[in-house]
């Protein structure tokens, strides 16, 4: 049994994108260790797809003295290299990781001519860059790993932990007293890059056609709380900053549909399997991004100005035109989408 390493250290959508390629590697015989920042870690521990995750704690060492994090560091190097492994495989393609990559002591060290910040430097074997075709879901990008590999497959297979009894309970305390006769909606309207988000008045009357005839709930971090009390108007129960990452998997999946952006919520979510989703795109790509499956469980719906999408994090239009791309999709596209996947009056799984 070959044994490979994964170096991809964050962040939440993108450690669930290289969920296939860990499965694959397992399913074809490798025992499959994966190095992660905290920002992944729950997602990676105890997954199937992985044999064994080892904890990188970026965000801890930015708060502590340098000689310590040096200590844990040259600490993990050497567990790594203990591992032996045959292969390694650095798909964050980055400084943070190049730096596991090129002192975990495997023979083999694969990267990408997509890597940036010298990371390239890292490897030993270099194949094509990820990134060539935005038609194409981005779980593809990684999945040219296990190519080089000479890895046939055909299956992409999402997989999460086991849920425990404990974040049961907890989502059944947070979600106790909801009206359950009508369909759960969930909302997540919040996201990380500006051109990603959808305006919040265009959220506030999605709220208004929706409230009647749904039980809705708000997801977000504790920093979206604002935004969630002026779209709903504080009118609905929000769970934003009481869950962990586990824990909002499990409300995802007490859920009937969920709307969302291009997001880490919306890749959770799709990666549990159970709700539908209405996913938003306002400045990046939806044949890139949106969750994969069928069009009866998942819809994409996508603004039509000429510079959508622009796949930018500031936006580079003139003023007077900034960031007219968070207007699009219309509250009509939107809930029309959500018509289809769960109309008024019908439970939706």
């Amino acid at each position: 049994m070959k044994k490979v390493l994964i170096v991809r250290l964050s962040a939440m959508g993108d450690v669930i994108f290289n969920i296939p390629l860990a499965n694959i590697l397992k399913y074809n015989g490798y025992e499959v260790t994966w190095i992660v920042s905290e920002k992944g870690y729950e997602l990676i521990k105890d997954n199937p797809a992985v044999d064994e995750t080892i904890l990188a704690p970026i965000e801890k060492w930015k708060k502590q003295p340098l000689k310590q994090n040096i200590k844990e560091y040259f600490e993990i190097i050497k567990y790594l290299r203990s591992k032996k492994f045959d292969i390694a495989i650095d798909t964050q393609l980055l400084l943070k990781s190049c730096i596991w990559t090129a002192f975990c002591g495997a023979k083999r060290r694969i990267v990408s001519k997509s890597a940036r910040e010298f990371a390239i430097l890292g490897g030993n074997e270099v194949i094509e860059k990820l990134r060539t075709d935005f038609s194409k879901h981005v779980t593809n990008n990684y999945l040219k790993f296990a190519r080089h590999l000479n890895i046939n497959f055909t299956d992409i297979k999402v997989t999460l932990p086991p849920v425990t009894d404990e974040t049961k309970q907890k989502v059944d305390e947070l979600l106790k007293g909801i009206d359950t006769s009508k369909p759960i909606l969930t909302l997540a309207p919040a996201t990380t890059w500006e051109t990603k988000h959808w305006n919040k008045n265009n959220w506030r009357e999605l709220v208004s056609r929706l409230e009647n005839d749904y039980t809705l709930i708000f997801t977000g971090t504790s920093g979206d709380e604002g935004l969630i009390k002026y779209i709903s108007g504080g009118n609905h129960l929000s769970v934003a900053g009481k869950t962990s990452i586990l824990e909002l998997a499990e409300v995802y999946r007490r859920s009937e549909l969920l709307i969302s952006l291009d997001s880490g919520s919306t890749h959770l979510a799709w990666a549990t399997g159970v709700p539908k989703i209405v996913s938003i795109f306002c400045s990046t790509p939806a044949s890139h991004y949106a969750p994969l499956g069928s069009s009866e469980k998942y819809i994409a719906v996508s603004g039509t100005l000429p510079c959508q999408p622009c796949h930018k994090k500031h936006c580079p239009m003139s003023e007077g035109m900034i960031n007219q791309c968070t207007m699009y999709p219309s509250v009509d596209e939107v809930y029309d989408a959500i018509q289809k996947l769960c109309p008024i009056n019908t439970k939706c799984f």
